[in-house]
């Protein structure tokens, strides 16, 4: 083998590694094309857990005070949840208003916005604690509730007692008997919602969130 005429360039090494600067400038420009699919799975995500998993929710009022006061943030879990007497849940209102006809399309786009929070669901959501199950009698006295014809202790009121007098009412078969802690200043099963399908049952409150000082279980 000769050796190279003088003046003659040496062609590259194809087994030299490439600069630095240029592996850094490929790696960027690799991850700048991700960011865009890295963004929509963060929403499909996101998306799937509001939806089917988990859900926050902001107290509006004090009708469930003082379990739960206005400004509070509670975690709502939905995957096979089940009522039980006592449980405090989150349901759709059970009179919601006529809706408009979106089409297909329209509807999906209007969904999609609920669920990523980019929009206001038209009938806002309840939180009240079920007292009734399907085909109990439930009845209050003189402050004092009655399911089925026994004393169901209520440890989670405070304050003054509500003695107005209610029932003996039996809930339907698919529907609750719900009622705010606030019983003087709560709109539920004996004031304007009556009984709630459980088909409308969101899911079922079990943290406070929010504030700090707040934070705890729910039981």
């Amino acid at each position: 083998m000769g050796t190279a005429p003088p003046g003659a360039v040496r062609p590259a090494d194809s087994g030299a590694p490439p600069e630095p600067h240029s592996r850094k400038d490929r790696g960027f420009l690799s991850f700048l094309r991700e960011v865009p699919v890295l963004i929509v799975l963060a929403f499909a995500l996101a998306l799937l857990l509001k939806t089917f998993v988990i859900q926050a929710f902001y107290i509006p009022s004090g009708s469930m005070e003082p379990t739960l006061m206005p400004g509070d943030r509670v975690l709502v879990e939905k995957v096979l949840y089940h009522p039980h007497r006592g449980d405090v849940i989150v349901f759709q209102d059970p009179h919601p208003g006529a809706q408009p006809d979106r089409g297909v399309v329209g509807g999906f786009l209007h969904w999609l916005s609920e669920g990523l929070g980019l929009a206001r669901p038209p009938d806002e959501d309840f939180i009240k604690r079920v007292i009734g199950m399907p085909g109990d009698i439930v009845e209050l006295r003189r402050g004092t509730l009655y399911v089925n014809g026994r004393v169901v202790p209520e440890p989670y009121l405070h304050g003054p007692p509500d003695t107005r007098p209610y029932g003996p009412v039996r809930v339907p078969a698919g529907s609750l008997f719900v009622l705010g802690d606030n019983r003087l200043n709560s709109n539920d099963s004996r004031f304007g919602l009556g009984f709630v399908p459980m088909s409308k049952v969101v899911g079922k409150a079990f943290v406070i969130i929010w504030p700090p000082s707040r934070m705890g279980w729910l039981r």
